[in-house]
């Protein structure tokens, strides 16, 4: 490990009286603080994730570490998909101005939860849905013969 880094101050990493490194206390101290934090993603959720994926950890901070790191991922990731829809909205309509939605809440679509996670490397697919077909609410074309 290289000397000073994760250290946010800049300032060089120092051996303790102990013989351990401050970032090694540093992470011990963040690692039982964890501890006393409950975090959205229940404990018993991210062990059963961590079980299924071949991981068994009996030790709570370590699963607690898990889950927030996870919580922050869907944060950003949730962040991103409102930037997206915000700069949806704001775009122009190049057609017809009198189609501009007066109504200026946001909504979250598909497209915008697909664009923020694209960022992160997930490609999502999904069907199109009936709702998010162009004749929505139209009636189906019928033949003269």
């Amino acid at each position: 490990m290289m000397s000073g880094s994760g250290n946010s101050s800049g300032a060089a990493s120092t051996v303790g009286a102990d013989g351990r490194h401050d970032d090694d206390a540093a992470l011990t101290e963040f690692l039982s603080s964890l501890m006393d934090y409950t975090p959205t993603i229940p404990d018993e959720l991210v062990e059963h994730y961590l079980g299924r994926s071949g991981f068994n950890c009996p030790d709570l901070r370590l699963t607690r570490l898990v889950a927030v790191a996870t919580q922050k991922f869907i944060s950003d990731i949730a962040s991103d998909a409102l930037q997206h829809s915000k700069a949806r909205v704001a775009a122009p309509i190049k057609d017809n101005k009198s189609k501009q939605p007066k109504d200026k809440r946001l909504v979250l679509t598909m497209e915008d939860l697909s664009k923020a996670l694209r960022e992160y490397g997930v490609n999502l697919k999904h069907p199109e849905y009936f709702a998010d077909s162009p004749l929505t609410g139209t009636d189906p074309p019928t033949r003269e013969e």
